[in-house]
């Protein structure tokens, strides 16, 4: 069982959200949607946004996918995006040295466990150039970037002790539909968006869980 898969259909691993159709079921962050939510959301902090980076650990199974998300969301925002490949901590440096290089308006952070871990490092390459920044987890965000947006981990936590318990009691993963995040988080640091210049929309503030 998975708790948070990023996009099960997407990399092979069920059928459908229906109907997995083998031994393995759980929770979806749905990360395809959640990317092209997230670009939304960075449009509209960033009405003037034309191009935008996207970072993406390229050996990662989801990293197609949510590219294509990605760059489905971006032709209907009518911004370009430029993919941004990183593969270790190493890489980092260049990777934002490229955003800049590029004269980007800002990034989208494709979630990795490489990027969750050097969250703070990521912070401080961001800052530094002034580049506006959107990640998954609000770690992230309290690390020092600009803004989050994801599926609320907790309530995933909770719901997958739900699907174990179902299992154990001698459910099949075949019957048991991939469920789908319900709840989500909108994180906005204020502190970085001062030191960016931006000032963030009152629509999007309304929306936010914190900063």
């Amino acid at each position: 069982m998975f708790a948070n898969h990023a996009d099960p259909v997407g990399v092979g691993h069920v059928a459908s959200l229906a109907r997995p159709g083998g031994n393995i079921t759980g929770l979806s962050m749905l990360l395809t949607e959640i990317v092209a939510k997230q670009l939304e959301i960075m449009k509209q902090a960033l009405p003037h946004m034309k191009r935008i980076g996207v970072l993406v650990v390229s050996t990662a199974p989801s990293t197609r996918p949510a590219l294509q998300a990605v760059e489905a969301a971006a032709r209907r925002l009518g911004v370009q995006v430029l993919t941004v490949p990183v593969q270790t901590p190493e890489d980092l440096d260049g990777a934002f040295a490229m955003v800049v290089r590029e004269r980007l308006n800002g990034f989208l952070a494709v979630p990795s466990p490489l990027l969750r871990s050097q969250r703070a490092v990521a912070a401080e390459l961001a800052l530094r150039p002034r580049l506006a920044g959107m990640f998954r987890p609000k770690d992230n965000v309290e690390a020092g970037g600009l803004m989050s947006y994801f599926s609320d981990p907790d309530d995933m936590t909770r719901r997958a002790a739900t699907y174990i318990d179902k299992i154990l009691k001698g459910a099949k993963p075949a019957d048991l539909p991939v469920e789908q995040p319900t709840k989500f988080e909108l994180v906005i640091n204020l502190k970085t968006a001062k030191a960016l210049g931006l000032t963030i929309p009152q629509s999007l503030l309304l929306r936010a869980d914190g900063d």
